[in-house]
Formats: structure tokens, sequence, C-alpha cells
């Protein structure tokens, strides 16, 4: 009996041995724990202190062979969750890192966009004083033309002359005169701005010479109206009589009629020039 009682007791000391190492370990631990705790700062990315590692586990160091696996989960589980409590952060910062960029993206392209929509406003801007100064500097022109056209509207000139020759006493047009008047009138067709002056002369004295020049000139001017339809009031038709020809270049004295004679003059003034020149500009400005 009495060596039973030495053998248990050795053995009791033994066993209870670790237990104290431990019990001792696990309070040394703690109070550096707790002071680390409270001196670091919880400015980290989840807002918590961080985990704390501890350097020895009981009596039996870094791995207690007798720890079991409600030790081990009670280990692992902060850890567990710090780790998801960082992949939640990370996927959160990474999603508003691709918002703002796409912000940013749609506001570069809506300014790049603006910024071409102001080039294109200024080109068409500057497209369009560009014709309207054109057009301006086109109608200062017409308005030179027209006052100059305008200022000179009774100024004629004589663009052509036929002379139509008549037998003494007689008014009857022969071939060559018909001949000369349709080449005179198909000049004029379609044509504005013109005149034609028609002067007759015819050989005698007084009243009867002046009475045979206007017969004369007479048949000249109805041959024009019905045969080509010149209207009466271009045509100007004066009986001249016996009045002498102007002098011929180097004659001392103007010559008297033999005969008869009829001269018909076309005049044209600048009308003709005015519709030759706005015409074009009005239809241009037409199609605009």
């Amino acid at each position: 009996m009495n060596n039973r009682l030495l053998f248990a007791l050795p053995l009791a000391a033994v066993l209870s041995f670790p237990a104290a190492a431990q019990t001792t370990s696990s309070s040394d631990q703690s109070q550096p724990a707790a002071t680390q705790t409270q001196s670091t700062s919880t400015d980290t990315a989840t807002g918590k202190a961080p985990l704390q590692v501890q350097s020895r586990e009981g009596f039996w160091g870094h791995l207690n062979p007798f720890a079991r696996r409600s030790y081990v989960k009670r280990q692992t589980e902060p850890i567990r969750d710090r780790v998801n409590e960082l992949d939640e952060l990370t996927a959160g910062n990474s999603k508003a890192i691709r918002d703002t960029d796409a912000r940013a993206q749609a506001g570069i392209k809506l300014a790049s966009d603006r910024a071409d929509q102001a080039d294109q406003h200024a080109v068409d801007a500057a497209n369009k004083a560009t014709a309207a100064q054109q057009t301006a500097q086109q109608a200062t022109t017409r308005v030179q033309t027209v006052e100059t056209v305008v200022g000179n509207i009774d100024q004629y000139k004589a663009e052509n002359q036929t002379e139509i020759l008549f037998r003494a006493g007689q008014s009857i047009l022969s071939k060559s005169a018909k001949d000369a008047l349709d080449t005179m009138a198909e000049s004029v067709k379609g044509q504005h701005g013109y005149i034609i002056e028609v002067q007759g002369f015819s050989s005698g004295r007084g009243q009867t010479a002046i009475t045979n020049s206007q017969k004369m000139a007479e048949s000249v001017v109805r041959y024009l109206a019905l045969n080509h339809d010149i209207p009466i009031y271009r045509i100007y038709l004066v009986g001249m009589g016996n009045a002498p020809t102007p002098a011929a270049a180097g004659d001392a004295k103007p010559k008297r009629i033999i005969g008869g004679r009829v001269e018909v003059s076309l005049l044209k003034n600048n009308l003709e020039q005015l519709a030759s020149t706005t015409t074009p500009n009005t239809t241009q400005d037409q199609q605009k």
C-alpha cells in the first residue's frame, strides 16, 4: 500500500505541471496582447484592430498536440471573417474605381463632343459670313451696274445702218431693199432697249419733197411692222424732204439729194446689257 502511494504522488505531480504551465503562459500572453491591442491604431482597411499572433500555445509551444477541432475553429474564425471583410472591401473599391473611371470617360467624351460641335458651328458661321459677304459684294456690283445703265438710259448708240434707194416719185421697196430690212429685223428679235430710226430724203422742193420723203419712209415702217412684228413704238419716222446730206470727209459742201433715199438706223442703249447682267445672278439666287 505504501508503495502504491509513493508511486501515485510523483505521477500526479508530473500530470499537474503541464496544466499549471499552460495557465501561466496564457496569463502571460494575455497581458501583452491587451497592451498591444490598446497601443495599436485602428486605422486599417476594415476599421478594426489587427489580429494578434500568439507566440506560444500553453506548455507545448507553437503546436498543441492535444488541441481539439473546436479550439482550432475558434482560432481560425476571426481570420476567416477578416479575410471575407477584406474581399468585400476590395470588391467595393474595385466597383467604385470602375464607376469613377466610367463617369470620367463619359465626361471626357461629352466634352469632346461639345468641342467638336462648337467647332462645327464656328465653321458654319464662318461659311455663312463668307457667303453673306459675297452676296453683299454681288449686290453692290449689281447696284453700280444698274446706276450706270440708268444714267445712260437715254444714250442710244448706232449699231447698224441701212440705206434704201428709191426711184424718183416712187415708194415701192425693191427686192434688195427688202433683203436689207430683213437682215436688220432678224438682228433685233427677242431684244430690248433698241429703237429704229427711219429718215426719208427726197429730191424736189418745199412740201412736195417732204411728202415724198415721208411716203418712202412709211413704206419702210410698214414693211418692218407687218413682216417682222416690230412694235410701232420702237420706230421713229421723219420725212426730211430735200434736206442736204451731211458732207463727207474732205468735201467742202453737203450734197443735195438726187432721187429718193431712206436711211434706217438701229440704235441701242444699255438695257440689254442690264438684262444680261442681272438675269444670271437672279437665277443663281433662286437656285440657292
